[in-house]
């Protein structure tokens, strides 16, 4: 088999038998495409069958010397590993070279939280006598109080909220569905934004679903969220690096700090794995001193 029907039999796979998203699944071509581009530039010709772990630890040593950052080349030799699997799994190779390779030690580097002082603020700093203002206000209640991706929050559809129970439906990585529960604020101005706002707006055609909308009746898209929560933390004077993210991360960490079972913060984060959950464990000093001087026996 040759790399492009390899590459045509994968997409096939990621998409069919392991439900993957579109993005996911272009970033896992990618990584086989730079496979392929270190071989080309070795000007060596390579079958998918005669690649060894050796020529994939060369390849390794490559990106780091083109400057690829750790956690990238993890990212991009999960894909690989991805690639080889498939192979194996239909028979197109015996051996995965891939197997034995180790991933690259990376550091977690956790993104700044806000305090509910700075959420308070933010939200404060919106302009509602604007038509958009209460859109913002709505959106930014639901990415604090929800725990929601920005990718979350601009697919989210009508169809999906069953306020009257106090729960959203989320389509969350690889079109995994979750409910969610939302709390009375951002139910309150959800329904403001709704019934008062969103009515007035000439929603495109096939759009109609959308929650969240621009001025021109489109979905609004992430990077507008991003320059949202940015003006409004310039406005708010907070001088720490905010993004949409921010919102879910200060979501599971006051939620973890105020005594919230682990499964369930992973439950409504859609994490696949609570090792990934067990980032937002990061508690600061002073939550921990507090915690000891409350808590132990001896203090």
């Amino acid at each position: 088999m040759d790399w492009q029907s390899g590459l045509t039999g994968f997409k096939s796979y990621l998409r069919l038998e392991r439900s993957l998203s579109a993005n996911t699944i272009e970033a896992y071509l990618h990584d086989v495409d730079k496979l392929q581009q270190f071989f080309i530039s070795k000007a060596v010709k390579k079958e998918l069958k005669t690649i060894s772990s050796n020529d994939l630890k060369d390849f390794l040593v490559w990106v780091n010397e083109l400057g690829m950052l750790p956690p990238t080349q993890a990212r991009v030799l999960s894909g690989l590993k991805a690639f080889f699997k498939y192979l194996v799994l239909e028979n197109i190779i015996s051996i995965d070279p891939s197997a034995l390779l180790e991933s690259p030690k990376t550091s977690r580097k956790l993104p700044d939280t806000l305090n509910i002082l700075e959420i308070n603020s933010m939200i404060e700093a919106i302009d509602l006598s604007k038509p958009e203002g209460m859109r913002n206000k709505a959106m930014l209640e639901i990415l604090y109080g929800c725990g929601l991706r920005v990718s979350e929050l601009t697919g989210l559809k009508i169809s999906n909220l069953y306020l009257d129970i106090d729960f959203i439906k989320i389509l969350g990585k690889g079109n995994k569905e979750r409910l969610v529960p939302i709390g009375s604020d951002a139910i309150k101005f959800l329904r403001l934004f709704i019934d008062d706002i969103r009515i007035h707006i000439a929603v495109k055609p096939g759009k109609e679903d959308f929650v969240f909308l621009n001025k021109r009746g489109n979905p609004i898209s992430r990077v507008m969220v991003f320059l949202i929560i940015k003006d409004l933390a310039e406005k708010a004077g907070i001088k720490k690096n905010i993004s949409p993210h921010t919102f879910r991360h200060s979501f599971a960490t006051h939620l973890i700090e105020g005594g919230a079972d682990l499964r369930a913060v992973q439950e409504m984060l859609g994490h696949e794995s609570i090792t990934t959950t067990e980032i937002y464990t990061h508690l600061d000093r002073d939550y921990l001193r507090e915690t000891i001087i409350q808590f132990h026996p001896r203090s």
